[in-house]
C-alpha cells in the first residue's frame, strides 16, 4: 500500500536501462533500503529519553523543550512539500544519498555547544526525515511491484526497529560515552553508514532520470485537484491527527513517566518497548484494511486503542505502564499504517494517489509539529500531565470523527 513519489513521470531509454542495471544487484539494494529505513525514526527516538539532560544543559523551559521535537516534525512537513519535485528533477536515489548525509549532518549539530544548533540541527533532521518518508516508499513501489507487500515489511520492520533500538540505547549511550552529547552524536555514524552503503545506487543510477518525460494520465483525463476534495481532507485530518497524539508520545512519555517515579532507564526501555509493539500494528491493520470495502471497525479500534493507553498514562502511569506503552503502540502502528493504506484506497489512481500523498504528509506533519509544544505549554502553566492527556484525548475523538468519514468505500 505505497504511493510512488515520481509518480507520472516516465524514464527515458537511458533511464530505463539504468533502472534494469540497479534491480540486476537486489542484495545491494535491500542493504541499501534496509539502513536507510532504520535512520527514519532513530535521530527523533532518541532525543526523548534525554530531554531533561538537554533541558538542564541549556536552561530551557518545557515549552522550549518541547520544540527539540517540534523544530523536527515542522519540517517533515515541509519537507515532504517539496520532496516529490526533488524526486522527479534529480532522481530518487540521489536525493536519498543527500538526504542521509544531511540527517548526519543534522544529528552532529544537535551536539554542539549552543541552542541555537540545537534547533538549527532538528531543521536539518526534521527536512531530511521528510524526504526519507516520501521518497523511499516510492522506491519500494518501483522497483518491487510485486513484491511490494514484503518490502513494506521490511522498510516498516527497519524503521521501527531502529525508533527501538535508539530509544532503548539512549541513557545507557550516555553513561557508556560520558554525557548526552555523544549520546545524540551517535547516531550520526548510523546515518554515514547508510549513506556509504547507498553509493552505489547514486552511480548506478546515475541516467535514469536523463530526459525523463511527464506521463500522461490514463484515458487523457485531467488530473484530480486533492485540495478541493473533502475527501482528501478527511484522508489528510486522520493522517495528522494520528501524528499528533504519536509526536506527543515521542516527546514526552519517557518524562512522563520519570515526574511520576520512574527511573530514568525504565523510562527510556518501556518507551523503546512501546516502539516494538508498534511493528504488530504496522503489519496487521494494513492487510486487514485492504480486504475491508469500509475500514470504520479498524478506526474505531486503533483510536479506542491510543485513548485506552493516553487515559491509563494519566490515572496510573507506574502501575500499568507496561500495558499502557503496549496499548499505545499498537494503536499507534496501526494508526499510521491505516492512515497511508487509506491514501491508497482512497485515490481512483497513481497520480492522485501521489498528490494525496504529498498533500497528507505535508498538512499532517505541519499540524503534528503543533502537538509537542502544546502539551509542554499546558504541562509548564499548570505543573501536572493531566490537561495535556485530557487535550490528546480531544484529538483522540477528533480523529474518530474524521476518520469515519475517510474510511467510507469512496475514491478521491
Amino acid at each position: 500500500m505505497l504511493v510512488d513519489a515520481e509518480a507520472g513521470v516516465r524514464p527515458s531509454v537511458t533511464g530505463a536501462a539504468a533502472r534494469r542495471a540497479l534491480l540486476a544487484h537486489p542484495a545491494l539494494l535491500l542493504v541499501g533500503i534496509v539502513l536507510a529505513s532504520l535512520n527514519m525514526r532513530a535521530a527523533l527516538a532518541s532525543v526523548a529519553p534525554l530531554a531533561g539532560e538537554i533541558s538542564a544543559a541549556f536552561g530551557l523551559s518545557a515549552a522550549a523543550s518541547s520544540l527539540v521535537t517540534s523544530v523536527p516534525v515542522l519540517f517533515l512537513g515541509a519537507g515532504a512539500a517539496v520532496a516529490p519535485w526533488l524526486g522527479r528533477r534529480f532522481g530518487a536515489e540521489r536525493v536519498l544519498f543527500a538526504a542521509l548525509l544531511l540527517l548526519g549532518a543534522g544529528v552532529l549539530a544537535r551536539v554542539l555547544p549552543s541552542v541555537y544548533a540545537l534547533y538549527g540541527g532538528g531543521v536539518l533532521v526534521g527536512t531530511a526525515i521528510a524526504l526519507l518518508n516520501v521518497l523511499m516508499p516510492g522506491l519500494i513501489k518501483r522497483d518491487f511491484p510485486d513484491r511490494a507487500a514484503a518490502m513494506t515489511s521490511v522498510y516498516t520492520g527497519a524503521m521501527i526497529a531502529g525508533a527501538t533500538v535508539a530509544a532503548a540505547a539512549a541513557v545507557p549511550l550516555e553513561k557508556a560515552l560520558g554525557g548526552w552529547e555523544a549520546s545524540l552524536g551517535f547516531w550520526s555514524l548510523l546515518a554515514a553508514v547508510a549513506a556509504l552503503a547507498w553509493l552505489p545506487q547514486v552511480l548506478i543510477a546515475r541516467g535514469r532520470t536523463a530526459h525523463a518525460v511527464r506521463a500522461v494520465p490514463a484515458g487523457g483525463t485531467r488530473p484530480v485537484n486533492v485540495w478541493r476534495s473533502a475527501l482528501a481532507w478527511q484522508v489528510t485530518l486522520f493522517m495528522g491527527l494520528q501524528s499528533l497524539w504519536t509526536y506527543v508520545l515521542i516527546a514526552w512519555m519517557p518524562t512522563i513517566l520519570v515526574d511520576h517515579g520512574v527511573d530514568r532507564s525504565t523510562a527510556g526501555v518501556i518507551f523503546a518497548f512501546n516502539n516494538l509493539v508498534q511493528v504488530a500494528g504496522a503489519f496487521v491493520v494494513p492487510l486487514l484494511a485492504g480486504r475491508m470495502r469500509s475500514q470504520r471497525p479498524l478506526i474505531v479500534l486503533v483510536t479506542t486503542l491510543v485513548a485506552a493507553g493516553y487515559a491509563g498514562l494519566m490515572v496510573a502511569p507506574v502501575e500499568g505502564a507496561w500495558l499502557w506503552s503496549a496499548l499505545l503502540g499498537v494503536g499507534q502502528g496501526g494508526a499510521v499504517g491505516l492512515a497511508l493504506t487509506l491514501i491508497v484506497l482512497r485515490s481512483g489512481e497513481a497520480v492522485t494517489a501521489a498528490g494525496l500523498s504529498g498533500m497528507s504528509q505535508t498538512v499532517g506533519y505541519l499540524l503534528a509539529a503543533a502537538g509537542p509544544l502544546a502539551a509542554g505549554t499546558l504541562h509548564q502553566a499548570t505543573g501536572s500531565w493531566t490537561p495535556p492527556i485530557c487535550a490528546v484525548l480531544g484529538v483522540c475523538a477528533t480523529a474518530l470523527a474524521v476518520g469515519l468519514l475517510a474510511a467510507r468505500n469512496r475514491t478521491v
